[in-house]
C-alpha cells in the first residue's frame, strides 16, 4: 500500500492515498489524455527532427568513412577504425542531444495546456473533485489555491487559507497542520514524469 509523508511542526505523519487516487480517478485520466493529446500533436515535428537528425547523422559518418578510406593508404587498419567510431559516436551524441532538448520542450507544451485548461469550465468541476477528495480524509481541512481559484471554491463548504503559486490544483491540510497533500498540476506532473518521457521516446526512436 502507498503511503504520503508530511512533515510540519516537527510532526511526521504517514497517510494511506489510496482513498485519494481512487477519488481522483477521473482527473488523472484527464490528465493523461491532455499529455497524450499533446504528445501525438508533437508527434509529427519530432518525426522530422528525427528525420533530419539521422540524416546528418549519416552525413558526418559518411564523410569521416571517406576521409577515413583516403587516409588508410597511409595509416593503419587500427586508425580507421578509431575514425569511424568517432564519427559514430558523435552522430549519436547529435541525436540524444536532440531528443533531451525535445523532452524538455514537450513538458513546457503540457504546462502551456495545463494554462489553457485553468481558463475552461471543466477546470471548476476538477477543483470540486479534489476537495471532495481530501475531505474522505478528513473533514476539516483548509484549502490552498490559486488567487483566482478562491471564488471558484467559495461554496465548497471548506476553508480557504492562504494562496499558493501554481499552475492550478490545491493543496490539502488539516487543521492542526499535521497532514498534508498536494495535488497542485506541478505535483501530479511530477509524479508522472517518467510515464511522459517513456511516451515520447517510445514515439522517437
Amino acid at each position: 500500500m502507498d503511503y504520503w509523508l508530511c512533515t510540519r511542526h516537527n510532526i511526521v505523519t504517514w497517510h494511506t492515498v489510496v482513498d485519494v487516487t481512487m477519488s481522483i480517478e477521473t482527473f488523472v485520466l484527464e490528465i493523461e489524455n491532455q499529455k497524450k493529446k499533446d504528445i501525438e500533436n508533437l508527434d509529427a515535428e519530432l518525426a522530422q527532427k528525427k528525420t533530419a537528425l539521422q540524416n546528418k547523422r549519416d552525413t558526418v559518418t559518411s564523410e569521416i568513412q571517406e576521409n577515413a578510406s583516403k587516409e588508410a593508404k597511409i595509416k593503419s587498419e587500427r586508425e580507421t577504425a578509431r575514425l569511424v567510431e568517432a564519427a559514430r559516436l558523435q552522430a549519436k551524441k547529435i541525436l540524444f542531444d536532440a531528443i533531451n532538448t525535445n523532452l524538455d520542450s514537450a513538458f513546457d507544451v503540457i504546462r502551456e495546456e495545463l494554462k489553457k485548461y485553468t481558463k475552461t469550465p471543466q477546470y471548476k468541476k476538477t477543483l470540486e473533485n479534489m476537495v471532495n477528495a481530501t475531505k474522505k480524509i478528513d473533514q476539516n481541512i483548509i484549502i490552498h489555491c490559486r488567487n483566482e481559484d478562491t471564488a471558484l471554491l467559495k461554496n465548497s463548504g471548506v476553508t480557504v487559507g492562504s494562496t499558493i503559486q501554481t499552475l492550478g490544483g490545491i493543496v490539502a491540510e488539516n487543521k492542526n497542520g499535521t497532514k498534508e497533500i498536494d495535488l497542485t498540476f506541478e505535483e501530479l506532473l511530477r509524479t508522472h514524469e517518467d510515464e511522459v518521457k517513456g511516451l515520447i521516446l517510445e514515439r522517437m526512436l
